[in-house]
């Protein structure tokens, strides 16, 4: 699995740059979490949709009935039902036909980029991304994550690995901004091998990583435990409560199949390691890892055409 191996990819950045001082640290760390709760609460309709799907146990029904109380993700879904991509003999006219079609996965998508696609779709001048750049790599995360569990079902639920994999670099829009003048100084590290990972130099310079930040953002959110522990952990899977490592481990691979297909969000692409532990609690085979980027490469342009109907 040596190919899979992420840490100490080369970097050009040879200027040495000076450590944070502590202090600075501390200081960065407090203004980093001010951040978080500045950010708006979500709508009760994306509220409610993540705690549904956070539940193994939940049903397509549970998602029509949210949807249903919201007029706008209503007509937004029977539009895109009805445009050439799918073409329908007859017009859809329910919500539950439309959903039928599309599936929940499309729904949490649209309801997620509707309310917190501001933050998804900005350019994230701390990474070196441009704008689009973390829906992308979320969403093909979210793909290759269910992918993942599907071929663990009996372990790992795939809808709720999929809405994990959206939400897991959430964080990176927040700390973007106190990293925007100074992420090179993080790749310097790297080339010199002072952190053996790019969240090790987001803590190294800022006092804190993209994955706590996200962490905190759903704390402050209400998200269920099983979402706020995916995005904590999704680089440190191992670190994680055991009875939700399966998933965790299931994007994590996602995360790390994501920016094999060459959706990273910039800077940070390929800085991070697989962490080979994985195969304690998902069966994914060597042979299998090629299917599954083809299959994630196939489904992700699929999304992202319906997605661009609407």
């Amino acid at each position: 699995m040596a190919c899979f191996q992420f840490c100490y990819a080369a970097a050009t950045a040879s200027t040495i740059y000076p450590r944070c001082p502590d202090m600075e640290k501390k200081t960065l760390d407090k203004e980093v979490l001010a951040a978080v709760q500045r950010i708006p609460l979500l709508s009760l309709a994306a509220a409610r949709i993540l705690e549904l799907t956070a539940r193994a146990d939940h049903t397509l029904t549970d998602v029509m009935d949210v949807a249903r109380n919201d007029a706008a993700l209503t007509a937004r879904l029977l539009k895109i039902v009805n445009s050439p991509v799918y073409g329908l003999l007859e017009p859809a006219t329910s919500l539950e036909r439309a959903i039928s079609y599309l599936g929940e996965n499309l729904v949490v998508s649209l309801v997620l980029e509707d309310t917190i696609g501001s933050y998804m779709n900005k350019p994230l001048q701390g990474y070196g991304s441009a704008s689009g750049d973390l829906w992308k790599h979320d969403l093909r995360t979210a793909i290759a994550a269910k992918e993942v569990a599907l071929l663990n079902r009996d372990r790992c639920p795939p809808d709720v690995a999929f809405t994990g994999g959206l939400l897991h670099d959430i964080g990176k829009s927040i700390l973007s901004e106190f990293l925007k003048e100074r992420y090179q100084e993080i790749l310097a590290e790297l080339a010199r091998k002072e952190v053996k990972d790019y969240v090790g130099g987001e803590r190294e310079l800022i006092g804190i990583d993209h994955a706590r930040v996200g962490y905190e953002l759903a704390r402050n959110w209400g998200l269920p435990e099983v979402m706020q522990m995916v995005i904590r952990y999704h680089h440190e899977p191992s670190l994680a409560p055991e009875d939700l490592k399966t998933v965790v481990y299931a994007v994590h691979l996602g995360d790390i199949i994501a920016m094999m297909g060459g959706y990273g969000t910039g800077t940070d692409n390929l800085f991070y390691r697989l962490d080979q532990r994985y195969t304690d609690y998902l069966v994914v085979g060597p042979d299998q890892m090629g299917m599954l980027m083809l299959s994630v490469e196939e489904k992700f342009n699929e999304t992202v055409e319906t997605m661009q109907m609407h």
